[in-house]
């Protein structure tokens, strides 16, 4: 072979250039490319960044029917007449015929007692009226002889006088030494201790041969409860005094049995409040025919309170509680958030019965997030379920309602 067979061919200048063009494009649609792949990442990215950073929130109308509410308040059981007996008499007791727990009728005798004192005093005045009556009866006796003899001029006028003075002062202790009698008679009877109406006996702080002195001194005798209704009172906060009128029903319960409940109605109020307590005394009455509610026992009393027909009702989650007051966060119709202050005209316990500050066709963020703010882009969960509020002429929702009464 020639020396020129065996040589390799050398690139022309020209195609070196275009094999470095081609390389430096494909190079540079490389570079481009992951640019550009990059830059569709961040974008979307951010997008998603952003569409997470936007809160999803439940939201609601406000409930516009006016809800039943009760108010519980500690009571205290009492019975409707309630008789503390003493003694009338001195002595010692003979004998108690009722214990605790006993149910008496009226003039039924409860105890006796012994009083060897009053029973001598009783002796000594009739005989002190037997004496008197006796002196009265010589001294009428003494004044019509007297009588006879002022006809004859046997006795001066002065005697007949005298005579006639000493009948008046006899008869006059006659009337004093009867009285005497009558009021230790009369203290004799009280030596039977016997109950005043139709009862139970709730105390007896006796026993026999115990020294019994007369008057309301120290603990009585006994006490006897009509427990066939029985009183209850409670101490009404101010603010609900107005709501709660004589003839208010109301339901009473009792730790005893516990899941039952008792009807009582408002019989009185005081009409005045108690300046240490800030509260009004009303009395209730209960019908206790089988004797199950105990006298001084304590009560759970719920009490109707009167409610409007129409009311604005919100969950009580929906309140946000911060440095400027009571809110209420609802949004509007580009879903944003418009804080609304408010103000609480009933807490019902789940529920808030508003009393200012929301329109009913507001839609209530029912859980508000943490930190929200005025303006905050929020996203509706169930966006089909609560249609957007409607806007007057004006652009502007509804005005707001006021102060319900």
């Amino acid at each position: 072979m020639s020396p020129d067979q065996d040589a390799t061919p050398v690139p022309s200048g020209r195609a070196m250039r275009l094999a470095g063009i081609a390389a430096g494009t494909a190079f540079a649609v490389i570079v481009v490319t992951g640019i550009a792949s990059r830059e569709t990442s961040d974008a979307r990215l951010r997008e998603w960044t952003e569409t997470q950073s936007i809160p999803t929130v439940a939201v609601a109308r406000p409930d516009p029917r006016g809800k039943g509410t009760s108010l519980v308040l500690p009571g205290r059981l009492e019975a409707y007449s309630q008789a503390q007996i003493y003694a009338r008499s001195s002595g010692y007791l003979k004998e108690w015929m009722v214990d605790i727990g006993g149910r008496v009728k009226a003039g039924q005798v409860l105890a006796e007692i012994e009083a060897p004192d009053l029973d001598q005093q009783f002796v000594q005045a009739q005989a002190d009226l037997a004496s008197a009556t006796a002196n009265a009866k010589l001294s009428d006796a003494t004044l019509k002889r007297g009588e006879a003899l002022m006809r004859s001029n046997w006795v001066s006028q002065q005697d007949f006088d005298q005579r006639t003075a000493d009948l008046g002062n006899k008869q006059g202790l006659v009337k004093a030494a009867q009285a005497n009698v009558d009021r230790l008679q009369v203290l004799e009877q009280y030596k039977r201790i016997v109950a005043p109406f139709d009862g139970l006996v709730t105390a007896r702080n006796t026993d026999i041969g115990a020294l019994i002195t007369s008057g309301a001194g120290g603990a009585p005798l006994f006490v006897v409860s009509d427990i066939h209704r029985l009183r209850v009172y409670v101490n009404v906060p101010q603010n609900y005094v107005p709501g709660i009128k004589i003839g208010t029903q109301a339901q009473i319960s009792v730790p005893e049995y516990p899941g039952r409940t008792f009807p009582a109605v408002v019989e009185a109020s005081a009409q005045a409040v108690d300046v240490a307590s800030g509260t009004t005394r009303m009395q209730l009455g209960v019908d206790n025919p089988g004797g199950e509610l105990m006298s001084g026992g304590f009560a759970n009393v719920s009490l109707d309170l009167p409610h409007p027909a129409v009311a604005v009702n919100v969950p009580a989650s929906a309140l946000i509680f911060d440095r400027a007051g009571l809110h209420l966060a609802t949004v509007d119709r580009d879903d944003h958030v418009v804080l609304k202050t408010v103000t609480i005209a009933h807490d019902l316990g789940q529920e808030i019965e508003i009393g200012s500050g929301l329109d009913p066709n507001d839609r209530v963020i029912l859980n508000p997030p943490d930190g929200v703010a005025e303006g905050d882009e929020v996203r509706v969960a169930g966006n089909d379920d609560v249609e957007r509020p409607a806007t007057s002429a004006a652009g502007k929702p509804g005005s707001k309602i006021g102060a319900l009464d």
